[in-house]
């Protein structure tokens, strides 16, 4: 494993990237191979990853306050965004997900995932699984206290915490819904709230937060 400390994450073909380097003809962009082009940059983590890996896995350190990478040419606007996240069953200390339409650290949409509550004792706590927030005018305390329960979910069927899972987040139409392991239904789908028509896509972490992210995929309307 190699150590990332730089706040600028620059990637030339090697891993968690593009595995398509013709942008101009493939809207489609991939993290699945070790063959890539593009410039990630990194915004309060650290990034290691494994040169080794075929997924191109890579790890984000926890640190105070949120964390995010974004892929810098990516202006994605509508369309569909793929990855493999996994953070871990520590109580108020997991939140994962994926940033979109982003102009920098604290202008994006973003869905993310409490792992800590996929499997709660309570239903109120199990309703806190997965998240939007469109920072920096609505954030996730805004929509819960403004309109509770709009804006998050449980997921079912129940996920690992502490396991791998896969996202699918459709944002077209003014519209952004979110599926969990391929399931045929969304588990969250609302209103986009972001007056950003377009932007960077990027994995996020919360405050204090750490994650792995696997197989990025983008594909643009």
């Amino acid at each position: 494993m190699k150590s990332l400390t730089k706040r600028y994450l620059t990637v030339l073909c090697i891993t968690f990237s593009v595995s398509s380097c013709a942008l101009e003809s493939a809207k489609t962009l991939e993290a699945a191979k070790v063959a890539a082009s593009g410039d990630w940059v990194v915004h309060n983590r650290t990034a290691t990853f494994s040169k080794d890996d075929p997924a191109g896995t890579v790890y984000f350190a926890g640190q105070a306050k949120p964390g995010v990478a974004w892929l810098k040419n990516s202006n994605f606007s509508e369309g569909v965004i793929e990855a493999d996240i996994k953070g871990n069953d520590v109580k108020d200390k997991s939140y994962v997900g994926i940033a979109f339409r982003g102009i920098d650290e604290k202008t994006y949409e973003a869905v993310y995932f409490r792992p800590f509550n996929f499997n709660a004792p309570d239903e109120l706590h199990k309703s806190h699984a997965v998240q939007y927030e469109s920072e920096p005018d609505n954030s996730w305390e805004k929509l819960r206290k403004q309109q509770p329960g709009a804006y998050e979910r449980a997921i079912s069927p129940a996920v690992n915490p502490n396991e791998f899972f896969h996202v699918k987040v459709v944002a077209e139409a003014g519209q952004v819904s979110v599926y969990v392991n391929n399931a045929a239904e969304p588990t969250l789908s609302v209103a986009s709230l972001a007056k950003q028509k377009s932007g960077w896509v990027g994995v996020w972490m919360g405050n204090n937060a750490d994650g792995t992210f696997k197989n990025l995929k983008i594909t643009s309307k």
